[in-house]
């Protein structure tokens, strides 16, 4: 391994020179604490930045085993150290100046750290004898000619300097530090409990859930009214560490660290919120949504917990929909179609919704999130006036309130739906949430008395059982990554749309990714299990299995470039199984075994 010095040498002989002599600097370079790798340089100054690596040895490092014994600890430190990389970036924007005064991306420094979120990600490994960040920097230039004098202090004085500021645990707000790990060891430690509890859910009192707008993600900071759980829903789960906790009174929290936490536990079943408009119904449910995955302190939501396989379901009119059986909600289609292995290039708003709920199964979840607003309403509802009108031999849509009940019974598969404009759900809902001014109000007993009251019609047809769902066999040949000379075509530019070959696959609907890095990561996980797994055979179910294993062991190392050691492996960060099957069966060109 070369040191720093050969590099300012390398950097001071190319300097005015044209851009390619950039290439010469690829390489390793060993700094006092640490080392610095240069995997990839960048063509031109406008293309993608340069990658990078800073490692320091754990034996400077220090990172205290207690942060990162286990998987969750030390995704949690590495996210929290990302972040710290971030920041020291920012604050050094005034002397990272003359950096940037360059052409194209010339003194950006970028690392791939997270939102409000926390995920696993490949911007920061944490090893047994090493910590490293993994960076992308734009190689100063002027038109396309080297600054080499800007690029040594870059390269060989501030990017040490940053490593040994972020890296080492000496230099570190230790008590930040262990804080953050804490309260996402918390998280997942609630997170497991609900299982056991027979919850689907959890929501800790003093949460704040509004968020800034639908464009920023961030806590609402004024005007909040903090969560507060009914006492006939209130639960309370152990933590793992002691935890200051929020209070339930407005802009406040308790300085004495906590040892259990209490909040509203939302039971196995069926969960029906209800209320006024501008009440909070979808802010909780969006909450919920987003709480598969942890937050970051402060962020408002961290004692909001939701199983991780919890799915966000609604209509998506126009998406592609290759071989699912959508007959438990519609058949006997005019036209004979079958809707047994139902293919459509343009579904409709009840066709896509039967099939999201399909899929959401097949993938292995659980648990349902739903709300009218975004839920076709012929698929949710028929009213007796209406059913008496359509005879019943005309209407192939059987409505998701006639089947709710049976997805729990038959699959052990709970809801949880927002429901402001009909009160049919209140014959099969286990609990009724009334949301008022943003709080929470038990009305179960109010609901059944009311049904009790006005019963409804009985349901006009028999319905066949529900059969257990067949699970498709994607064929490989439909997972085509390549695209001209290029053999791989993977990137995405949003985070809700990913370039896979010659295709675009459209995720503006699917609510539950966070971080575009997530869409990255998907697009290579497809053509992995596309080259490694799928053989028309095996089954959906399988192939996910496959990838969380695959994940499980190598972590997302093994993706960018497929498995290459000791490299930049790019900027991913690990989706759900149902993040993955999401953009597999919004795939234009799959194809069904």
């Amino acid at each position: 391994m070369r040191s720093l010095e050969d590099l300012r040498q390398i950097l001071r002989r190319i300097n005015q020179k044209g851009y390619g002599a950039y290439r010469d600097i690829a390489g390793f370079y060993a700094f006092e604490g640490g080392s610095l790798h240069i995997d990839r340089v960048q063509r031109d100054p406008f293309a993608d930045p340069s990658k990078l690596r800073l490692r320091i040895p754990m034996q400077r490092a220090q990172l205290p085993r207690e942060l990162t014994d286990t998987r969750n600890r030390r995704t949690a430190l590495a996210d929290h150290l990302a972040r710290e990389f971030r920041k020291q970036v920012g604050l050094s924007q005034n002397r990272l100046s003359q950096h940037r005064q360059g052409s194209g991306k010339s003194g950006l420094i970028f690392i791939d750290a997270g939102g409000q979120e926390v995920l696993e990600r490949t911007a920061m490994l944490i090893e047994e004898d090493f910590v490293e960040a993994r960076v992308q920097v734009g190689l100063p230039a002027a038109g396309r000619t080297v600054l080499g004098d800007v690029a040594e202090e870059l390269l060989c004085d501030r990017l040490p300097e940053l490593a040994l500021a972020t890296l080492v645990w000496a230099a570190l707000d230790q008590d930040r530090a262990r804080s953050f790990v804490h309260c996402i060891d918390n998280q997942e430690h609630l997170r497991q409990q609900l299982q056991e509890q027979g919850l689907v859910a959890f929501v800790g009192d003093g949460s704040c859930l509004p968020r800034i707008s639908g464009a920023d993600d961030k806590p609402l900071a004024s005007q909040v009214i903090p969560f507060s759980s009914p006492p006939s829903l209130s639960v309370t789960l152990p933590l793992l560490h002691p935890q200051t906790l929020p209070s339930v009174k407005e802009n406040s929290s308790s300085a004495t660290p906590h040892t259990h936490i209490t909040g509203m536990g939302i039971r196995e079943g069926i969960t029906l919120i209800i209320g006024g408009g501008y009440h909070g119904k979808s802010t909780l449910l969006q909450a919920l949504e987003h709480a598969v995955v942890s937050h970051i302190p402060g962020d408002g939501r961290e004692w909001v917990v939701t199983r991780r396989d919890a799915v966000k379901i609604r209509a998506e009119d126009g998406r592609r929909v290759a071989g699912v059986d959508i007959s438990p909600f519609i058949r006997n289609l005019p036209s004979g179609k079958s809707t047994t292995r139902f293919f459509s290039d343009d579904a409709s708003g009840s066709t896509s919704q039967a099939a999201n709920i399909v899929e959401a199964m097949e993938s292995g979840s659980r648990t349902l999130l739903l709300d009218e607003d975004t839920s076709a309403t012929n698929f949710m509802i028929r009213d007796a006036r209406m059913q008496a009108l359509v005879l019943e031999s005309e209407e192939p849509i059987t409505p998701f309130l006639h089947r709710v009940r049976e997805l729990k019974t038959t699959f052990d598969t709970s809801t949880i739906l927002v429901m402001g404009g009909s009160g049919d759900y209140f014959d099969v809902a286990d609990c009724t949430l009334r949301m008022r001014n943003y709080l929470p109000e038990d009305l179960t007993q109010e609901a059944r008395d009311l049904v009790q009251q006005t019963p409804l019609p009985p349901t006009p047809r028999s319905l066949p059982d529900l059969e257990p769902l067949r699970q498709r066999s994607p064929l490989p040949q439909s997972f085509k990554a390549s695209k001209g000379r290029r053999e791989i075509n993977i990137s995405t530019r949003e985070l809700d749309q990913l370039l896979f070959g010659t295709q675009r696959i459209d995720l503006r609907q699917w609510e539950q990714l966070f971080d575009r890095s997530q869409t990255r990561a998907i697009g290579y996980l497809l053509h992995w299990a596309a080259q490694n797994k799928m053989d028309g055979r095996r089954s959906l179910r399988e192939v996910l299995e496959d990838i969380e294993d695959l994940l499980d062991k190598g972590g997302l190392e093994c993706l960018d470039p497929l498995g290459k050691k000791e490299t930049h492996p790019g900027c991913f960060a690990r989706p759900r199984p149902q993040d993955i099957a999401a953009a597999l069966n919004r795939l234009r060109s799959l194809e069904i075994a």
